[in-house]
């Protein structure tokens, strides 16, 4: 059912938030007045930077505010108010009325517990139903979410599946009990974009299927374009503009909205012209480089080795980004653990400084490792939490045993002003920091020993738009002032290109093409690519959904 046969004007939409304020012991309050309505039928995004109110209204919308919350105002999920409820009440509520779609998969699903398990304990929770019917109707529900074979997956372990499988089953547990409202919180970040638009294209056609409401909190304003009917921006836990999809993108009225869409990442549609940069020359030593390399992970219960990488060859130039793409399983993060020598290859080679790192002494591979620094994707889990930032970002000095604590702290201010953070936050703690601000701390911490190589594993994935976009030109600002070379991973295109000299293409292990940024990211030889391509959402819905008509299938 489509939105136009769900007007606003429905008796009980999927969820109505009115004048929520939510406080804590803070001065400034999460959030301050948000009011907003989804009706069944339809997708409403909820967009804005981090710390704006999202995740707080979405936890109301499931009555999981922390006990140290205070909120006043009404929110009601088909009809029904939630705020401020017993856990009784609330729990007949959650699942049967409304349930969540988890960002991350493979934390919502219960590693020792089968697909068919997790869904039956989901729909007794809720019903009377016998074990036969719960597995005929969780049968019923990856049928409906589109997984292959389903009477044969039902009895798989997570492991067993991909990672867009993995969300898929996600998607089918909150459906369990035909709820009226599907919260989706950042429901794509951790896929890659040809995966990612798989679970778009499927959560169109459930809300069609289902007659449920979404609300999608997200800071890819891509996925916005592609899938969302109305947009709410919201900013210091107010709401700021909103309006239906195509206005927003058109004619943003407010300032913060036009910020937000200016800072998205889009890819280039055409090769400039002027020439590429030109490559290292032939006798410079080059910062990495890889030489028909393969990597074999060990198979567990008598099953044979998985081949991760398999005869890659390539190189990364002195003071050049080499971006690696592909989607998940491909190999990226591998290669970037073998070249940083946390993997033994089974074959090949791997030169690091013109040292092939497995067949130099001990000794002479713990210098070399110092050369190396790795940017991690979560810097939360990077990051010490005890530790404040001075402490954490002078800690590889201090393993390296550079220099006295004097000149460790210089160091310490001479990084902090590098990444642009005040040098008053060398006593704050990683938990004062925001996202942006701690990923700017794991910079700093990287390039503490003057690094050749930098190896960046998908830092800006866990960032909104706004704040990635501020890394981003951070990290290209220190690359070109400091020289490193750096290995740059990500499934994001479009980032990719914003940071890259040369582009390298994995996929299932093997090396598909490699070459200028803007060469492989507009003129693609290899048609792997140009999938790839494809299925990035373009922040534009009119462009977006205009694509997708024509490469849907006639």
């Amino acid at each position: 059912m489509t939105t136009s046969q769900h007007p606003e004007g429905d008796a009980a939409p999927a969820l109505e938030v009115t004048s929520l304020r939510i406080t804590f012991d803070y001065p400034r309050p999460a959030v301050s007045d948000i009011s907003l309505r989804v009706s069944r039928g339809e997708i409403v995004a909820l967009v804005g930077e981090s710390g704006s109110g999202k995740t707080m209204t979405a936890r109301a919308a499931i009555g999981l505010l922390p006990e140290t919350a205070h909120a006043t105002g009404s929110v009601k999920v088909d009809g029904i108010e939630v705020l401020n409820q017993d856990d009784k009440v609330l729990n007949i509520i959650r699942g049967s009325r409304v349930a969540m779609i988890f960002q991350e998969p493979q934390t919502a699903l219960n590693p020792v517990q089968t697909v068919g398990w997790q869904l039956r304990q989901a729909l007794r929770a809720h019903q009377a139903i016998s074990r036969r019917d719960a597995r005929r109707r969780a049968v019923e529900l990856l049928t409906l979410v589109e997984i292959p074979e389903p009477e044969r997956r039902v009895d798989d372990y997570p492991h067993q599946l991909s990672g867009g499988q993995k969300q898929r089953v996600v998607i089918a547990l909150a459906l369990a009990n035909d709820p009226a409202l599907l919260l989706a919180d950042e429901p794509t970040t951790a896929l890659d974009v040809s995966v990612q638009r798989e679970i778009l294209d499927l959560l169109l056609r459930l809300r069609d299927r289902i007659n449920a409401g979404i609300l999608l909190i997200t800071h890819n304003l891509g996925v916005v374009a592609d899938i969302a009917d109305r947009v709410v921006v919201v900013q210091f836990g107010e709401v700021v503009e909103r309006g239906s999809v195509f206005d927003i993108f058109a004619n943003p009225t407010q300032p913060y909205t036009r910020h937000l869409l200016a800072a998205v990442p889009r890819l280039p549609t055409a090769v400039r012209s002027s020439v590429d940069p030109p490559a290292n020359t032939p006798d410079s030593t080059p910062a990495a480089s890889v030489d028909h390399l393969t990597v074999a992970h060990r198979g567990h219960l008598g099953r044979a080795p998985h081949i991760a990488l398999d005869d890659v060859s390539l190189t990364i130039g002195r003071d050049e980004v080499l971006g690696l793409v592909g989607e998940s399983g491909s190999g990226k993060t591998t290669l970037g653990r073998a070249i940083g020598g946390l993997i033994a290859p089974r074959s090949g080679r791997v030169v690091v400084d013109g040292h092939d790192i497995g067949a130099i002494s001990p000794a002479l591979l713990r210098r070399l490792r110092r050369s190396i620094a790795f940017v991690p994707q979560d810097p939360t889990a990077s990051l010490d939490p005890r530790f404040a930032v001075a402490e954490s970002i002078r800690e590889p000095l201090d393993i390296a045993r550079i220099g006295d604590r004097t000149e460790q702290s210089r160091r310490v201010e001479e990084l902090l002003d590098a990444v642009q953070l005040p040098r008053s936050f060398a006593h704050r703690l990683p938990h004062e920091l925001s996202g942006g601000q701690r990923q700017r701390v794991a910079l700093a911490r990287a390039l503490a020993l003057r690094p050749l190589l930098l190896i960046a594993d998908e830092p800006t994935s866990a960032l909104d738009v706004s704040v990635q976009a501020r890394v981003l030109d951070l990290f290209a600002e220190l690359q070109r002032d400091l020289g490193f070379a750096a290995l740059f991973i990500s499934h994001d295109l479009a980032v990719v290109e914003q940071v890259a000299d040369r582009v390298a293409v994995l996929r299932d292990g093997r090396l598909v093409e490699e070459g200028p940024a803007r060469t492989v990211l507009t003129e693609p030889s290899r048609q792997y690519t140009r999938r790839l391509l494809d299925a990035v959402p373009y922040p534009d819905p009119v462009k977006q959904r205009a694509t997708k008509r024509a490469d849907a299938p006639a």
